[in-house]
């Protein structure tokens, strides 16, 4: 079964920022899929298992930008 959440990003500004958080993220383990949208920084995680938010928030700041 999935878990699919939503998440907020704040700082992004361009494509690189999305393939950094994008990047960062995939690497939590756990985590399938990772959907970065630059415009609304909207980021959804979708994993096979429940996956700490502290994991998510630690790989968003490891590549630069905030959880909202």
């Amino acid at each position: 079964m999935s878990d699919t959440r939503q998440y907020t990003v704040t700082g992004m500004t361009c494509g690189h920022c999305v393939a950094s958080v994008t990047e960062e993220v995939q690497e939590v383990p756990g985590v399938e899929d990772v959907a970065v949208v630059l415009e609304t920084g909207s980021l959804t995680v979708t994993s096979n298992q429940p996956v700490d938010e502290g994991a998510i928030r630690a790989a968003v700041e490891e590549a630069g930008y905030q959880l909202a």
